[in-house]
Protein backbone atom coordinates (compact mmCIF):
# COMPACT_ATOMS: atom_id res chain seq x y z
CA UNK A 1 0.00 0.00 0.00
CA UNK A 2 1.46 3.31 -1.09
CA UNK A 3 1.16 6.33 1.13
CA UNK A 4 1.44 9.78 -0.42
CA UNK A 5 1.53 12.95 1.66
CA UNK A 6 1.42 16.35 -0.01
CA UNK A 7 2.53 19.65 1.45
CA UNK A 8 3.27 23.18 0.31
CA UNK A 9 -0.09 24.54 -0.72
CA UNK A 10 -1.38 27.93 0.37
CA UNK A 11 -2.84 31.30 -0.55
CA UNK A 12 -0.77 33.43 -2.90
CA UNK A 13 -1.23 36.33 -5.27
CA UNK A 14 -1.21 36.12 -9.04
CA UNK A 15 2.34 36.00 -10.32
CA UNK A 16 3.71 34.33 -7.20
CA UNK A 17 5.35 30.92 -6.96
CA UNK A 18 4.78 27.82 -4.86
CA UNK A 19 6.45 24.46 -4.58
CA UNK A 20 4.40 21.42 -3.70
CA UNK A 21 6.04 18.32 -2.26
CA UNK A 22 4.79 14.75 -2.05
CA UNK A 23 6.44 12.14 0.15
CA UNK A 24 6.05 8.55 -1.10
CA UNK A 25 6.30 5.43 1.06
CA UNK A 26 5.13 1.82 1.12
CA UNK A 27 6.45 0.75 -2.28
CA UNK A 28 9.73 1.12 -4.16
CA UNK A 29 9.62 4.72 -5.37
CA UNK A 30 11.66 4.04 -8.50
CA UNK A 31 9.05 1.51 -9.67
CA UNK A 32 6.52 4.30 -10.02
CA UNK A 33 5.83 7.03 -12.50
CA UNK A 34 4.38 9.98 -10.62
CA UNK A 35 1.84 12.62 -11.45
CA UNK A 36 0.24 15.77 -10.14
CA UNK A 37 -3.48 16.30 -10.60
CA UNK A 38 -5.76 19.18 -9.68
CA UNK A 39 -9.47 19.49 -9.13
CA UNK A 40 -11.93 22.31 -8.66
CA UNK A 41 -15.46 21.78 -7.36
CA UNK A 42 -17.84 20.56 -10.02
CA UNK A 43 -15.10 19.55 -12.45
CA UNK A 44 -13.22 16.34 -13.17
CA UNK A 45 -9.76 15.79 -11.77
CA UNK A 46 -7.21 17.06 -14.30
CA UNK A 47 -3.80 15.48 -14.90
CA UNK A 48 -1.37 18.42 -14.79
CA UNK A 49 2.09 16.86 -15.01
CA UNK A 50 3.77 13.47 -15.06
CA UNK A 51 7.32 12.25 -14.59
CA UNK A 52 9.03 8.96 -15.35
CA UNK A 53 10.67 6.77 -12.73
CA UNK A 54 14.11 8.28 -13.25
CA UNK A 55 12.96 11.84 -13.82
CA UNK A 56 14.29 12.11 -17.36
CA UNK A 57 10.89 12.31 -19.04
CA UNK A 58 8.17 14.78 -18.11
CA UNK A 59 4.89 15.84 -19.64
CA UNK A 60 2.54 18.77 -18.97
CA UNK A 61 -0.86 20.00 -19.99
CA UNK A 62 -0.72 23.04 -22.23
CA UNK A 63 -2.08 25.52 -19.71
CA UNK A 64 0.89 25.02 -17.36
CA UNK A 65 3.67 24.36 -19.87
CA UNK A 66 6.55 26.74 -19.23
CA UNK A 67 5.23 27.75 -15.79
CA UNK A 68 5.18 24.46 -13.85
CA UNK A 69 8.03 22.02 -13.38
CA UNK A 70 7.67 18.49 -12.05
CA UNK A 71 10.76 16.86 -10.58
CA UNK A 72 11.66 14.02 -8.24
CA UNK A 73 14.40 13.15 -5.80
CA UNK A 74 14.65 9.38 -5.71
CA UNK A 75 17.00 9.49 -2.74
CA UNK A 76 14.30 11.25 -0.72
CA UNK A 77 11.30 9.40 -2.20
CA UNK A 78 9.75 12.75 -3.00
CA UNK A 79 8.16 14.35 -6.04
CA UNK A 80 7.80 18.09 -6.45
CA UNK A 81 5.73 20.53 -8.45
CA UNK A 82 7.26 23.96 -8.83
CA UNK A 83 4.60 26.45 -9.90
CA UNK A 84 5.68 29.85 -11.19
CA UNK A 85 3.66 32.78 -12.53
CA UNK A 86 0.56 31.48 -10.83
CA UNK A 87 -2.83 32.56 -12.15
CA UNK A 88 -6.25 32.61 -10.48
CA UNK A 89 -7.30 29.78 -12.78
CA UNK A 90 -4.64 27.58 -11.15
CA UNK A 91 -6.73 27.61 -7.97
CA UNK A 92 -7.57 24.00 -7.09
CA UNK A 93 -6.86 21.13 -4.76
CA UNK A 94 -3.65 19.52 -5.96
CA UNK A 95 -3.08 15.79 -5.58
CA UNK A 96 -0.03 13.68 -6.21
CA UNK A 97 -0.50 10.16 -7.49
CA UNK A 98 1.58 7.07 -8.20
CA UNK A 99 1.35 4.71 -11.17
CA UNK A 100 2.93 1.30 -10.91
CA UNK A 101 4.92 1.50 -14.12
CA UNK A 102 8.13 3.29 -15.01
CA UNK A 103 6.64 5.38 -17.84
CA UNK A 104 4.21 5.51 -20.67
CA UNK A 105 3.73 8.57 -22.84
CA UNK A 106 -0.06 8.40 -22.71
CA UNK A 107 -0.53 8.03 -18.96
CA UNK A 108 -4.18 8.44 -18.04
CA UNK A 109 -5.83 8.99 -14.65
CA UNK A 110 -6.87 5.33 -14.61
CA UNK A 111 -3.19 4.30 -14.61
CA UNK A 112 -2.68 5.79 -11.14
CA UNK A 113 -3.45 3.48 -8.23
CA UNK A 114 -2.50 5.60 -5.23
CA UNK A 115 -3.41 9.16 -4.28
CA UNK A 116 -2.52 11.69 -1.64
CA UNK A 117 -5.04 13.59 0.43
CA UNK A 118 -4.62 16.81 -1.54
CA UNK A 119 -3.36 20.29 -0.76
CA UNK A 120 -5.24 23.50 -1.50
CA UNK A 121 -3.70 26.13 -3.75
CA UNK A 122 -5.54 29.43 -3.94
CA UNK A 123 -4.35 32.22 -6.23
CA UNK A 124 -5.91 35.64 -5.72
CA UNK A 125 -6.04 38.23 -8.46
Amino acid sequence: QVQLVESGGGLVQAGDSLRLSCAHSGRTFTHDAMGWFRQVPGKERELVATISWGGSVTKYIGSVEGRFTISRDNAKNTVYLRMNSLKPEDTAVYYCAAARLVWRDDLAPTDFDSWGQGTQVTVSS
